[in-house]
């Protein structure tokens, strides 16, 4: 097998100053890991570099680490933040041009001033896309005031990158059970249903250009395709869809590898979503990023199967030369 080496990695973070994840959002992580977590987020420089290069990664696609700016309540102050977090990241860009692109954080407290935002970062700044750290203050994409949002990345030609952030409400059933929240099973539970939302919303139907990017392995929903299906088919609740559910999903959503390296769930995805539909990602500095390396190259896909997934699914869909 031939060693790839010019991997692309979509999911990647970096943190701007002030937007640092508090200890009550990252609580649950062994203070250790946390350390080194908060000690690599900010680096966008030599030590990254390296880190890449012996990973084989040849672009890392960073974006703002969660929560973001989705959590801030005051609308003027996520604007700023958001506003500060691109600038942040344009400027790490530039360090090496060639080996970083970038995800906008919008702040979508203010619709329309998010649009203009997502404008200016994809036009002046050559961002690749957005990406959307859960809920904005427990709004969800479906809901009508982010219409002109789905129009904008429309217009733009650009996916969103929905991404778990803090849920804006903590189900009963995980009381009791704080090991189950956080990237344990709870932002699992409301990123999937968040892009669900989505589709039996019919957005896609409204937005058909619309593209959305799911992470560690699609959420759990390319296992899910055919149970959605069914279950979609009898019930009387809700608007009639235009299609089976896992047609939109196949259709309008691509999936990363992120936090998961697991055979048995990359052979799913690629029977499931096609192998058109997924793509290598770290989830940098949350997992160690040469086992996720070392786990892509060795995975017991076919050959051309795994260049897809490593960089040219990547490379087609964020239209990167």
């Amino acid at each position: 097998m031939q060693t790839i080496t010019n991997k692309i990695a979509l999911e990647e973070h970096f943190c701007a100053p002030g937007l640092e994840p508090s200890i009550k959002d990252v609580a649950f992580f062994d203070p250790e890991v946390l350390h080194k977590i908060e000690l690599a987020l900010p680096e966008v420089s030599e030590q990254r570099l390296k880190a890449m290069d012996s990973a084989g990664i040849s672009i890392q696609v960073l974006s703002q680490t969660a929560p973001g700016v989705q959590s801030i309540k005051a609308a003027a102050d996520a604007i700023e933040l958001a506003r500060w977090a691109n600038d942040c990241l344009q400027k790490h860009i530039k360090f090496s041009p060639e080996r970083f692109r970038g995800f906008a954080c919008l702040a979508l407290q203010d619709v329309d001033t998010a649009c203009d935002e997502l404008k200016r970062c994809v036009e002046e700044l050559g961002f690749v896309g957005a990406l959307i750290n859960g809920s904005t203050n427990g709004a969800y994409l479906d809901e009508p005031q982010f219409s002109r949002f789905w129009q904008t990345l429309e217009q733009l030609d650009v996916p969103l990158y929905l991404h778990p952030g803090l849920p804006a409400d903590h189900p009963q059933v995980f009381r009791g059970h704080p090991e189950l929240e956080g990237a344990v099973w709870s932002w699992t539970c409301d990123t999937s249903s968040h892009l669900l939302r989505l589709v039996f919303a019919g957005l896609f139907d409204r937005y058909p250009q619309a593209r959305v990017i799911l992470g560690h392995m699609g959420e759990t929903l390319p296992y899910m395709l055919w149970r959605l299906d069914s279950r979609a088919a009898v019930t009387t609740v809700g608007r009639a869809l235009s299609q089976p559910p896992s047609e939109t999903i196949k259709q309008k959503v691509v999936i990363t590898t992120s936090g998961v390296c697991a055979d048995a769930a990359l052979r799913c995805a690629l029977e499931a979503m096609g192998d058109e539909a997924v793509m290598f990602s770290v989830d940098y500095p949350y997992e160690d990023i040469q086992v996720s390396a070392n786990w892509i190259e060795n995975a017991n896909i076919n050959e051309v199967q795994r260049i897809k997934v490593c960089s040219a699914n990547a490379a087609r869909v964020l239209k990167l030369s």
